[in-house]
């Protein structure tokens, strides 16, 4: 009885293998069929592909023409850019999906009912397609500016403004690459909006020092500077009584250009100048006075 009952077991495995084999041949059978019919198409999808992307790259130096032609800001140019050159990629590989016999409206049903999922785990992705529009509508910045964003301190100058990404060059040739949504929700600082800045400077001098003297050498000094723009108004006054010194302010404009190297200068032709007018710079110090007392017993 056992007997009977173990080979009536071995006879259902051996059918159930035989069906499952039959299935996995059938599968086999339908994959490479399929690959027969669609070798062709995949071809010329492929070839469709290769050729569609060198017709964009072509299509883009024509559009760069164009926007130079024109005359367009970089900054619309580089972000218009970026925009098409997404746009005409994506429909090169739905055309090459076309060509395969993918149905297109099985295809758009199919992102239509993961656009939820999609739009959830792109939201940082679209935060910073929307900053871009909006930086290219607002206009804080453009191509060419120097900026430097408030939230972490990140400063250069602007190289491009892309779909995503703002790129700054900083001064010591480094790429920052920050996202454009952080830059629409931070403050921007833009140092070459204006053609002129106005440079405030300070120095200490000594308490013994003779403050009309001390005023007359720095006006000597920013007035014999040709970059100074002399037409503004040219402020020295002092601005503190520290602990060991007197602390002179001064401030007149320049052009924005040569903002940082007047500064430099003018930091160094003050310096001399006090020298030759035995003006003291006085360093941080403390007297201490000793009161001696006679004691009587």
């Amino acid at each position: 009885m056992n007997t009977i009952m173990y080979e009536s077991a071995v006879d259902n495995v051996v059918e159930s293998t035989k069906e499952n084999i039959t299935v996995i041949q059938k599968m086999i059978n339908d994959v490479i069929s399929w690959a027969e019919g669609k070798i062709g198409s995949l071809f010329l999808a492929l070839l469709f592909v290769f050729i569609g992307f060198k017709i964009v790259k072509i299509i883009l130096k024509l559009v760069d023409k164009g926007f130079e032609r024109r005359g367009i800001d970089k900054s619309v140019e580089s972000f218009l850019n970026s925009l098409i050159k997404a746009v005409l990629y994506i429909l090169v590989l739905i055309t090459a999906a076309t060509i395969m016999g993918i149905q297109m409206t099985s295809f758009i049903a199919l992102l239509t009912s993961a656009g939820v999922a999609i739009s959830l785990a792109l939201q940082g992705s679209l935060a910073n397609f929307a900053g871009g529009v909006l930086i290219l509508l607002v206009k804080p910045y453009k191509v060419g500016d120097y900026i430097v964003e408030g939230a972490s301190g990140n400063e250069g100058t602007v190289t491009a403004i892309d779909i995503f990404y703002t790129k700054l060059a900083t001064i010591d040739n480094r790429l920052v690459v920050i996202p454009n949504g952080a830059l629409t929700n931070s403050t921007i600082i833009n140092v070459t909006a204006y053609d002129r800045r106005r440079l405030d400077m300070t120095i200490g001098v000594s308490y013994h020092s003779d403050i009309d003297k001390v005023k007359q050498v720095i006006n000597d000094v920013i007035t014999s500077e040709e970059r100074v723009i002399q037409t503004d108004p040219i402020d020295i006054f002092i601005d503190k009584f520290d602990d060991s010194e007197i602390t002179m302010r001064f401030r007149f404009s320049v052009a924005t250009k040569d903002y940082w190297a007047v500064k430099w200068d003018t930091n160094e032709r003050i310096k001399k100048a006090f020298d030759e007018n035995a003006i003291t710079i006085p360093f941080k110090q403390v007297d201490v006075h000793i009161d001696k007392e006679e004691k009587t017993i």
